[in-house]
């Protein structure tokens, strides 16, 4: 059985954690050619969308590969977000005035970030940026503008923003870890909107994740 199922009631466990593991099985062993693509994608697809513990251990339990500590280090740097000591900035301000502006990349976030948008476009992508705090807060002006902003997976984020005949939508949800970083987004939005979601589905990270492991063993994509 690839989940065991002594000890604590399979039901009264951390229903997430019995997720994980589920995952970390199927990526294991697709890495090994145990899986075929085909198969890989489709048991991930059932563990993502699964709704119950004995579905996670169906869809394992004929694995017998388990997550070793080489994999467990991978998915570890994979998974978590960048953090760098180094000379602390503080506060950066944001303006587009009838202009775009883009921040991407290997770039180092501030604790605090002042974003001032009239008739403008914003994108704040933190899919590869590089943090300092744990603990960062994003002021909007918005002015008939539009503010997007695209997080990984692994941080969280809280929007806290004052519509006038405006949107706001916050598609990524407050589930990381205690340690990893926390995003506020606070302030208005007039005849402007704000979009905060994920930059790549979770599956689409699995699936990355598990290609760049299989990789390492010179297995290659199928």
């Amino acid at each position: 059985m690839a989940i065991d199922t002594s000890g604590v009631k399979l039901e009264d466990r951390p229903f997430e954690q019995v997720k994980e593991q589920a995952i970390d099985q199927l990526i294991m062993n697709y890495s090994h050619g145990v899986l075929s693509a085909e198969a890989f994608e489709r048991r991930l697809d059932i563990a993502t969308e699964a709704t119950d513990h004995q579905q996670l251990v169906d869809v394992v339990a004929d694995l017998s590969l388990q997550p070793d500590s080489q994999y467990q280090q991978q998915r570890e740097r994979s998974f978590s977000p960048r953090y760098q000591a180094g000379e602390d900035k503080q506060n950066e301000n944001i303006i587009s005035v009838l202009s775009s502006n883009q921040h991407s990349g290997q770039w180092l976030v501030p604790a605090e970030i002042t974003v001032v948008n009239i008739l403008g476009s914003v994108e704040l992508d933190f899919s590869e940026a590089i943090f300092q705090h744990q603990h960062i807060v994003i002021r909007v002006n918005n002015w008939v503008g539009s503010l997007s902003i695209l997080v990984p997976e692994e941080i969280n984020v809280v929007s806290n923003m004052f519509n006038i005949i405006g949107s706001s939508e916050n598609r990524a949800p407050s589930m990381s870890g205690r340690q990893a970083p926390k995003i506020v987004i606070e302030g208005y939005s007039v005849l402007g909107s704000l979009e905060v979601s994920l930059k790549r589905t979770v599956k689409e990270k699995f699936v990355a994740f598990a290609n760049q492991f299989r990789d390492m063993f010179g297995m290659g994509k199928q």
